[in-house]
């Protein structure tokens, strides 16, 4: 594969799908929307800012052969596409499994919780000097210290399931983002740990970008932020 369009078709077959079955009457998606886009939208602002910033410093730049040459400040257009897509998709996943699935699967969320924490934190201190690393780990400790101890979200597991569900079409993706490589990392930036060709920080990635758009999606769906536990 060896296209200034796959970056962009990547982006359109792991929405395409989704997009596709949001008018399912069952899940009915599509009813959503009006708390999805503001979680997009903040989301994507978040993490559009980190991304910025790692590609005006070098911990990674993007590959031309497999991108259109248009770019929104200095990040391709695909990029940015990334950040509405992927969420939407993972969103999607939620709902799905929230609607389809009746039976708990995982049913210590709390457990998860306090593994991922601790993770997170210990690539933080074991590999302060890594820029990549702590961004994606920090985060990743942040937003789930946020969820357990500060906002009472009331489907840990539900949410842990659908993660490691979405991992599936996630690593997939970030299979061709990485193998191909679209996107350059600088080695001296991250852990240097891969699955297959992906960054071992790319499954905190993936973890704080879902379960953010999920609070935030709930937020506006319920309107009530508190202080309470998992």
């Amino acid at each position: 594969m060896n296209s200034h369009y796959t970056y962009l078709l990547l982006d359109f077959f792991s929405v395409i799908f989704p997009l596709a079955l949001s008018f399912d009457k069952k899940v009915a998606f599509y009813k959503l929307w009006k708390y999805l886009l503001p979680a997009i939208i903040i989301n994507s602002v978040l993490f559009m800012l980190w991304d910025m910033y790692f590609t005006e410093h070098g911990v990674w730049s993007f590959n031309p052969k497999y991108i259109t040459g248009i770019y929104v400040f200095n990040l391709p257009v695909e990029e940015v596409l990334f950040f509405v897509v992927v969420p939407y998709s993972c969103a999607f996943i939620y709902e799905c499994l929230n609607t389809y699935v009746g039976k708990e699967i995982v049913t210590k969320p709390k457990l998860v919780t306090i593994i991922v924490l601790v993770l997170s934190l210990a690539s933080c201190i074991l590999f302060y000097n890594k820029i990549y690393t702590v961004v994606n780990a920090g985060i990743c400790f942040i937003v789930v210290f946020i969820a357990a101890f500060f906002y009472k979200f009331n489907q840990p597991g539900r949410f842990y399931f659908s993660f490691f569900v979405a991992l599936i079409p996630f690593l997939i993706f970030d299979g061709f983002i990485t193998g191909l490589p679209i996107v350059h990392y600088n080695g001296n930036e991250n852990m240097g740990i891969r699955f297959f060709s992906i960054p071992l920080e790319d499954f905190f990635y993936c973890l704080s970008m879902l379960l953010n758009t999920v609070l935030i999606m709930d937020f506006f769906k319920t309107r009530r932020p508190t202080h309470s536990i998992f």
